[in-house]
């Protein structure tokens, strides 16, 4: 046992305040010895009798008692735990593994690891087919889904999907997956720029269709298919990227949302936000549907809330059955003068893609209600098969709490392990993750940086002027590679902090809190490339890289080993009309498998693109005179820094 567990049975005549020690899944390695939880995923048994909780910290997984809240079993994994799902009969439980890029099947009755099943680079999620006996397990490293043949024990396909699929679900039928992409993927500058959804054909076990969210919609960390197979939920948000930063109350710059994906038609149905007017719902994270499908419960991660939404009434408004709600005749008196499009969506169907852009919508028709939880950082939510008692997983509380469904008490919590003291590295990832930092509570620094990488959209910082949006750049050794910022008009990481809490979240911080943010992303370490073989680079790397190291292609000249790059501004001929000037910091090349789009405008989906469409007159390396296998082998050495 790697530590113990302890319950608490709370008598709450309210919600408690939530305790705030420990991290999030993507914390960096400390260099201090202290421990922490970070309780990630939860799931029900088919039954409801045991709930599952993943550790990511830990990389555990414990099986606790639902009606108690005791440990029944706990099992240390290799690598990190995320996802879980449980067999159909409920003796099993599979953990993702994500550091080993494997499934782990535990037995629920005695906590033993069975076997352990192939998935590929970061696994996250999982979702079981049991009509087909599939297990499916969305790889976030390596873009793909694998189909893994549970009685075989082995990897029956792996399908293609877009960007970091992050979560899974399974129409009840069986017909469909559906894979929630957390990152757009494309040309950044393109107007209709947003993250996809992808449908997988679980009969042909192939890629069926993706299909596009509102402009500017990422991070989709949760999805959920109705019980009759109609409908497909997903909650992400929604960057205003064409607003600069300065804009940001009442939602200008950034919201956060649910949308509806209409199966039977293949398309996106409707959005509507789970913001208020003056308060965001900053980064929701997981999503459960009652057993009817006439409700759906978010966690709303960066504001430590969980949101109720009717959808049963949110059907009929979007059908535009307004007969049946008659107290919504009043709304147009009661929105004192904000836009409301409910009342339109009967005449002109054509109104509901307006609904992504009121924030009173949900609120003024009484179809959301948002509750504080006693957890901070909630993340995974399961909703228990036997009575309806919603469990979710507090990351940086290192608890999962159990909420009455009926009143939305709180009878139970549960500590996952004991953790430490936060230290600074702690308290930096904790704030950069708490979107009650912001100004009205929009979006969390981790909103455009998730896991202190990058959100793949186009922003105007305002720091180099308005009106010249630049993609966003990942955090990841920023504190070595000064100066910061596209134009590297911040002089190093820790003023570019201080001037994000002052221009992106609006605050002035407080005695320590940039501090700690700074020790944070200092802490952060690159993650190997899962285009590595066996821990080294494949032969078409080896050769690429010999190309990358010749001076005829000067690529060495800007990006030296080790940091990859010189530390300066270059004009490599991609100023576009909005640029104020051509020269532009070199960035380092470390981890740029994961950090698509690519150049300041995101332009490049590829980095193929990057040497051959976007590199006109060899400006940006002399590539101009290699081969297609050449470009190849050189592309297959990016990718394995």
């Amino acid at each position: 046992m790697r530590r113990c567990v302890k319950t608490m049975l709370l008598v709450l005549p309210g919600i408690i305040a939530y305790s705030a020690l420990v991290l999030l899944a993507a914390r960096p390695a400390s260099t201090k010895t202290a421990r922490y939880c970070s309780p990630i995923g939860v799931a029900f048994s088919p039954d409801g009798t045991l709930l599952a909780i993943s550790d990511f910290t830990a990389g555990s997984v414990s099986i606790i008692d639902a009606g108690s809240g005791k440990i029944r079993r706990e099992r240390e994994l290799d690598g990190n735990a995320t996802g879980l799902a449980w067999s159909a009969d409920g003796g099993s439980i599979f953990a993702a593994e994500s550091g080993a890029g494997t499934v782990a099947e535990i037995r629920a009755s005695n906590g033993k690891i069975v076997r352990r099943l192939p998935a590929g680079p970061g696994v996250t999620a999982l979702a079981l087919a049991p009509k087909h006996n599939l297990l499916l397990a969305a790889n976030s490293y390596t873009n793909d889904v694998s189909v893994i043949d549970l009685a075989a024990g082995k990897e029956k396909a792996r399908i293609a999907v877009l960007h970091q699929p992050s979560a899974i679900a399974v129409a009840p039928d069986e017909s469909l997956a559906v894979v929630a992409n957390l990152l757009p993927l494309g040309d950044a500058s393109e107007s209709a720029y947003g993250a996809k959804l992808s449908l997988i054909d679980l009969a042909k076990l192939d890629g069926l269709q993706d299909v596009p969210l509102p402009a500017g919609s990422g991070l989709v960390r949760g999805v959920a298919v109705s019980p009759d197979g109609r409908w497909a939920y997903a909650v992400h948000t929604v960057g205003r990227f064409t607003i600069p930063t300065t804009q940001l109350e009442r939602g200008w710059v950034n919201t956060n949302a649910l949308s509806i994906i209409d199966l039977a038609a293949r398309a996106h149905h409707a959005t509507v936000l789970l913001d208020y007017i003056n308060e965001g719902a900053a980064d929701p994270w997981g999503i459960a549907l009652s057993k009817d499908g006439r409700c759906a419960w978010i966690t709303l991660s960066g504001v430590h809330e969980l949101a109720r939404i009717d959808l049963a009434s949110l059907h009929e408004l979007l059908d535009g059955k307004l007969d049946s709600r008659p107290e919504l005749a009043t709304m147009d008196r009661l929105t004192a003068g904000v836009q409301n499009t409910w009342l339109q969506i009967k005449a002109d169907p054509v109104k509901r893609a307006e609904l992504v852009n009121d924030l009173a919508a949900l609120h003024i028709a009484g179809l959301i209600t948002r509750t504080p939880l006693p957890c901070n950082g909630p993340r995974g939510i399961s909703i228990s098969p036997a009575n309806g008692s919603i469990a979710i997983a507090g990351c940086f509380s290192g608890n999962a709490v159990l909420v009455d469904a009926g009143n939305g008490e709180v009878p139970l919590s549960i500590a996952v392990g004991e953790s430490d003291q936060p230290d600074s590295i702690r308290r930096g990832e904790m704030i950069f993750h708490d979107a009650t930092f912001c100004f009205q509570h929009w979006l969390s620094c981790a909103t455009c940086h998730p896991g202190g990488r990058a959100d793949g959209l186009n922003w105007d910082l305002l720091n180099d002027g308005m009106g010249n949006p630049k993609n966003t750049k990942s955090l990841l050794l920023s504190h070595q590679t000064p100066p910061v910022m596209s134009h590297g008009v911040r002089a190093n990481a820790d003023v570019a902090t201080v001037a994000g809490f002052k221009f992106i979240l609006f605050r002035q911080p407080q005695p320590g809190e940039a501090e700690a943010v700074q020790a944070y992303l200092r802490a952060m370490q690159p993650e190997p490339s899962p285009y590595l073989v066996k821990g080294k680079p494949s032969d078409a790397a080896r050769r690429g890289g010999k190309i990358f190291e010749n001076a005829k292609t000067g690529c060495v000249h800007c990006h030296p080993a080790p940091l990859h790059t010189d530390l300066k501004l270059y004009d490599v001929g991609t100023r576009g009309p909005l640029d104020t000037d051509g020269k532009f910091d070199t960035p380092t090349l470390i981890e740029l498998w994961r950090t698509a789009p690519y150049l300041h405008t995101g332009e490049a989906a590829t980095l193929e693109e990057v040497l051959t469409k976007f590199n006109e007159g060899d400006k940006h390396g002399v590539t101009s005179h290699l081969s297609k296998e050449e470009i190849t082998d050189l592309v297959d050495y990016l990718k394995s820094l």
